[in-house]
């Protein structure tokens, strides 16, 4: 079955979406936008804050442009097998590509999808659909730690009931 990978043939720069994703959130209301750099001088998450209740708030939004590349690559050799690395057991003849040419689209297609989960999210705010607390719940940061990874790292315990009663 092929998946869907949407935004996965964008050729727009990665800075030009980061520009697109501040000037939304900007626009917004959000303040004191940063962005985090990786080891190769890339952008790897863009922090800012967003007013709640007369507090500001710590969103984290980062890509993985490693798992995007994953994907991407997952993606182009379907059909193939591969091994848990990656590697292909059997091999097309018509496939030329392989898992590091993938690297750069990657990175555009990852930032790419997190321009448009951000405007819908606005959309959504604006729109009475949802509030800001209910979007960016899982991207709340508090220096250390998304919500979402507390969560995980508790094993969801916080999700489950201690006793389920049949």
């Amino acid at each position: 079955m092929k998946r869907f990978l949407k935004n996965y043939t964008s050729d727009v720069p990665v800075s030009q979406t980061i520009f697109k994703i501040e000037q939304v959130l900007i626009k917004c209301g959000v303040s004191g936008i940063t962005k985090e750099y990786g080891p190769s001088a890339e952008v790897t998450a863009i922090r800012f804050h967003i007013p709640v209740n007369e507090r500001e708030i710590t969103v984290r939004l980062p890509a993985d442009a490693d798992k995007a590349q994953d994907a991407l690559w997952l993606d182009y050799a379907n059909g193939d097998k591969l091994t848990p690395d990656g590697k292909s057991l059997q091999w097309s003849s018509q496939k030329k590509k392989r898992r590091a040419d993938f690297a750069d689209q990657a990175n555009r297609t990852a930032w790419k999808i997190i321009q448009d989960w951000v405007e819908v999210q606005m959309s959504m705010i604006q729109m009475k659909q949802a509030d800001t607390v209910e979007v960016f719940l899982p991207y709340i940061w508090d220096g250390k730690s998304t919500v979402y990874s507390r969560l995980k790292d508790s094993g969801y315990r916080a999700l489950l009931p201690e006793k389920v009663e049949v």
